[in-house]
């Protein structure tokens, strides 16, 4: 797999120029691998997923701000020398969806926000206790006990805690920090993309209110509640994901505005 702009990537069916380009962001304390290959290699696209600065593969240290991940990512995606994409981010890359098309609306043509919000407070005492790295293994297993719902399979949570324990824990802190001082919510109004918003009905982390202030803030949002699913909702229901996806990739296409 490639690197590009010192960020790690995986691309799907890259060498097509008649498919249009998704890219996919991770969460926090993830990878390229937290999408399900149903979405990394979502059928009739070129799909780009890259690790964000200091987890996976990529290089460097991790970042503390959300507008630090954008501007590394703005970097890489321009560096792909792409015409404009497609755009869809989970939980924390939510955020940095946002701040991307908030701050470089040039590059993107359409926008799909995954379990996120337009602010993402985090409890005080997690983050304290992510700041001394002998508190990480029982942060992360609370994060994986709000992360799922209740139906969740155990091997689909302790694939994500066993992820989630092999990040460096300054890294873990630094996304939990940038998530905590996030906050777009004046920002919405200025989004004039077609935008899709999808959340898990029982999803902790990031509960339903926090969709419902994307979707009636950004002009023109689509909102879609997945019944029996939490907060880490694509690899709950990947294939119901996939499919919400695509149909809004279409219809994004079809919009007489996009170019």
């Amino acid at each position: 797999m490639p690197y590009l702009s010192e960020l790690y990537y995986q691309a799907y069916q890259a060498a097509d120029p008649d498919r249009k380009s998704l890219i996919l962001i991770h969460g926090a304390g993830g990878d390229h691998l937290s999408w399900p290959s149903q979405l990394r290699r979502l059928s009739g696209y070129r799909v780009f997923t890259p690790d964000l600065p200091g987890h996976g593969k990529s290089r460097g240290h991790g970042l503390q701000r959300v507008s630090d991940h954008g501007t590394a990512l703005a970097a890489w995606i321009r560096s792909l020398e792409l015409p404009r994409v497609f755009l869809a981010g989970h939980s924390m890359g939510g955020a940095v969806a946002l701040w991307l098309v908030v701050n470089h609306p040039e590059l993107f043509r359409g926008l799909a926000l995954i379990s996120t919000g337009a602010r993402l407070p985090v409890n005080l005492t997690l983050i304290e206790e992510l700041a001394a790295p002998q508190g990480q293994p029982a942060v992360v297993d609370r994060i994986c006990r709000w992360s799922f719902s209740p139906g969740a399979p155990d091997s689909l949570i302790q694939g994500v805690r066993k992820s989630m324990l092999g990040i460096r824990p300054s890294v873990l802190s630094g996304d939990f920090l940038a998530c905590d001082a996030f906050d777009l919510s004046q920002e919405l109004g200025k989004i004039a993309l077609p935008t899709l918003v999808l959340v898990g009905e029982t999803d902790k982390m990031t509960p339903l209110r926090f969709s419902e202030e994307l979707a009636g803030g950004i002009p023109g949002a689509e909102l879609e509640i997945i019944p029996d699913a939490g907060h880490m909702l694509p690899l709950e229901a990947p294939e119901l994901v996939a499919e919400r996806l695509r149909a809004f990739l279409e219809r994004a296409q079809g919009e007489g505005s996009i170019a």
